[in-house]
């Protein structure tokens, strides 16, 4: 039986394999390395059929997951966390057929636990004794908290001015934690030098290893497939025969941009097993006003960002001035006739509070922003009030209390 049809890793920029069974940052031409499978192989069991019988969790797409074997699997129960309708707030602005993928309740309650599962599995099994990484915050506590339940260590580097829960979710399972008077890639800097004198740690920082984007990328999945459900139990004739659905738009808050990489890359491996055909979603790349390097690429026309000068927002999670996948966000933007939007911070902390309101959900920053966004976007005619729409919500809005005044 196959568990992984993992078959090696290209880079990004030019295609050229590497052995995906040695532990590997980036590429000989410094960019990330992609994941790639067999998808003959793994079409042999990993069918829709058979999908209907396996556990609610993301490794129920292991197939087209790196872990080889399931011994290794480090797990908290990740995945499959609900799409939930906005009818109420998607009438005020203008989109009833809206939907979010709600990332809260999954654990460590932000969407960083998924690629903390996948990669930390991977490097254990690849016989890594540690990880480490810098981090705006979330991240670093997922990876704290799947290290500490693999049994490695775990460093992290993390900016003064990340949200204190943060900290105290690393510090409480046991990483070994710096704050850095700066900014992410100041946090970066810390780190590298730390781990140079540490054999057997590895470094896990965004992009900088493979498989934290397999983790991501297991939102694409869940999308396409919850989608096509909601559709059925509309009243839309499916079976197992038939392409399932995709919605018209996707809209992510880009910071490092792993899970909107990740749902392209998602969106493409769909396709090649027979599972989706037609136009696939238009991507759109949220950012804050004040840390927008892709939407400033995007509208001119680059094919890679400048650093973002003076970055700060109080989305924290989408503080990344320069990020390393920067050519690949554009890249399926573009390919799929998608955009790139930046809010303010006032316009994305009044829709944290309207769509709580209006449905009982306290999103992150980071979620509100996508909110924001497509109020505008519907405002400015890129959505039509007909689109099926998907906004990403990365985590609780529990972990920011700072963002509504009580």
């Amino acid at each position: 039986m196959t568990y992984s049809a993992l078959s090696h890793l290209s880079c990004s920029r030019t295609g050229a394999a590497a052995d995906a069974d040695i532990v590997q940052g980036v590429s000989a031409a410094g960019a990330p390395l992609l994941a790639r499978y067999d998808v003959e192989r793994a079409a042999r069991t990993l069918t829709r059929d058979a999908l209907a019988r396996r556990p609610a969790t993301l490794w129920r797409y292991h197939e087209m997951l790196p872990v080889r074997d399931p011994r290794f699997v480090t797990t908290l129960g990740e995945g499959m966390t609900p799409l939930l309708p906005l009818a109420r707030y998607g009438a005020r602005i203008g989109l009833p057929k809206l939907l979010m993928k709600d990332e809260s309740l999954i654990p460590t309650a932000t969407f960083k636990a998924r690629g903390a599962a996948v990669g930390v599995s991977r490097a254990r099994e690849l016989g890594v004794t540690g990880v480490a990484m810098p981090t705006n915050g979330n991240a670093g506590a997922a990876w704290a908290a799947y290290a500490a339940r693999a049994g490695l260590s775990c460093l992290i580097g993390m900016p003064l001015g990340a949200p204190e829960i943060n900290r105290a979710e690393c510090v409480v399972a046991g990483a070994e934690l710096h704050l850095v008077d700066g900014l992410i890639g100041d946090a970066a800097k810390v780190i590298g030098e730390l781990v140079a004198d540490r054999p057997g740690v590895q470094e896990v920082s965004t992009l900088r290893e493979p498989y934290r984007l397999e983790g991501k990328k297991t939102m694409g999945y869940e999308i396409v497939e919850q989608f096509t459900g909601l559709s059925m139990q509309c009243g839309e004739a499916a079976d197992d025969s038939s392409a399932w659905r995709v919605p018209d738009v996707i809209l992510y808050p880009a910071g490092g941009g792993v899970g909107l990489i990740g749902i392209f890359k998602a969106l493409g491996e769909l396709r090649e097993l027979g599972w989706i055909d037609g136009p696939p979603p238009r991507l759109v790349a949220v950012q804050a006003a004040g840390c927008a390097p892709i939407v400033r690429a995007f509208e001119a026309g680059a094919a890679e960002s400048e650093p973002f000068p003076d970055a700060r927002t109080v989305a924290f999670g989408i503080t990344v001035p320069k990020p390393l996948g920067d050519f690949l966000m554009l890249d399926a933007i573009r390919a799929t006739g998608g955009t790139a939007i930046a809010v303010t911070d006032d316009e994305l902390l009044a829709e944290q509070r309207r769509v709580a309101a209006d449905e009982g959900t306290f999103i992150c920053p980071e979620g509100a922003a996508c909110l924001a966004a497509a109020a505008r976007l519907r405002d400015g005619g890129f959505l039509a009030a007909a689109d099926e729409v998907v906004v990403l919500n990365t985590g609780s809005g529990l972990k920011y209390p700072f963002t509504v005044p009580a």
